[in-house]
């Protein structure tokens, strides 16, 4: 049954992120719903999980400023250290970024399946939702710093790979609660800053605002209805 899931979670990434290369003389469009997305996982999974993991080892207000921290961090690293190589810089960590959540997410999806079938399913379901935004993401962040086509493929693989690396992971050992809750958070803020200061201003540049503004509603309104009914 994991094992199925874990080749979900791949197919789900990689079907996103060629949909972006498909029809990237759409990216605005795309990116406009990447933001949503971006955002969405942010307000509506990552930081509802830390806070849910981490409820037993810290407050509220300390997990949040995780978050705050982690939007900080990404602030420094995109306008100070690349601020000579803005366009790899940004697209390597921002990939490099949703890489690792990919990875978390197959950790995540091992971890609870560790605790029941039923509630491993639950968590499936979410990650193999936005897993697919992932991989539009994972594309749009290349493209949009002037990458090419194969050079966002290569970094698509590796984020549909990293979810199956994820879930094979927990076969061997358990990640303590209280570390993945701050490591959550300080995505969180990372995925708030990306989407935006980088992507809801690339997609409104030289484009209709109001198309834009209204696939980043979409997509907002998409993760948040996809993952309250992965939930019930």
């Amino acid at each position: 049954m994991i094992v199925v899931i874990a080749f979900a979670t791949f197919i789900s990434t990689l079907v996103g992120g060629l949909c972006a290369l498909r029809f990237k003389d759409k990216l605005h469009l795309v990116l406009g719903f990447s933001a949503g997305a971006v955002i969405g996982v942010a307000f509506f999974d990552l930081i509802p999980e830390s806070l849910e993991l981490g409820n037993k080892f810290y407050s509220y207000g300390a997990i949040m400023t995780f978050v705050a921290i982690g939007f900080v961090i990404y602030l420094i690293l995109d306008r100070i250290i690349f601020l000579h190589n803005h366009s790899e810089g940004r697209s390597i960590l921002g990939v490099g970024s949703l890489s690792f959540h990919s990875f978390l997410d197959g950790v995540a999806i091992g971890l609870a399946f560790q605790v029941s079938t039923a509630i491993g399913a639950i968590v499936a379901v979410a990650v193999l939702v936005h897993d697919f935004s992932d991989g539009i993401n994972t594309v749009n962040l290349i493209l949009r710093n002037n990458g090419e086509s194969n050079r966002a493929f290569k970094w698509l693989i590796i984020d549909a790979v990293a979810p199956v690396l994820g879930v094979v992971l927990t076969l061997f050992f358990t990640v303590p609660e209280q570390a993945l809750a701050i490591v959550l958070a300080l995505f969180s803020g990372f995925f708030l800053y990306i989407g935006a200061s980088d992507l809801i201003p690339e997609s409104h540049h030289a484009h209709p605002k109001f198309l834009t503004t209204i696939m980043t509603l979409v997509g907002v309104a998409v993760l948040y209805i996809a993952i309250k009914l992965a939930g019930i």
